[in-house]
């Protein structure tokens, strides 16, 4: 079982705000060493936040085809959604409703691939990416079936 997802973000309270509107609370504030730090838990996971004083950008892992590295993190929303497409609307109403009210904490959703099907080992899912606060992609998937095996074959 995997405890927790460690973020490096260059302003964590912005990443604290989108992550809250992904649908995650914060369990504990503390301080690593020298910086801020927190634990979030939502959609099934757990992630850790740590604040890095002047951060470097980070690598563009999704638009560089020669990235070597951490790629995603993807969050399974079958619990959450009979409906990627329309979960991804509301979401994306719901930031930018946030940006109207706070646009120097939260920006609007960045979406780096709209919903699309694709077979992934035996099951057909709807899959999505975004960005979070500092660019990293997000994968969001729901598994709509398991292909069935041909008993003829």
């Amino acid at each position: 079982m995997m405890h927790h997802i460690s973020i490096r973000t260059a302003e964590i309270m912005k990443a604290i705000a989108f992550y809250e509107l992904l649908g995650f609370t914060v369990k504990e504030r503390f301080t690593t060493g020298y910086t801020l730090a927190c634990w979030l838990e939502g959609l099934g996971g757990r992630i850790e936040l740590i604040q890095i004083p002047e951060p470097s950008p980070p690598a563009d892992a999704f638009g560089d085809e020669h990235y070597v590295g951490y790629y995603h993190i993807s969050f399974e929303l079958s619990n959450y959604t009979n409906d990627l497409a329309s979960w991804l609307n509301q979401l994306q109403s719901n930031f930018q409703e946030a940006n109207q009210k706070n646009p120097q904490q939260i920006q609007p959703l960045k979406v780096l691939l709209p919903p699309q099907q694709q077979m992934i080992g035996d099951g057909i899912y709807e899959v999505a990416f975004i960005a979070d606060s500092d660019g990293l992609p997000l994968e969001l998937t729901r598994k709509i079936k398991i292909k069935k095996s041909n008993p003829n074959s």
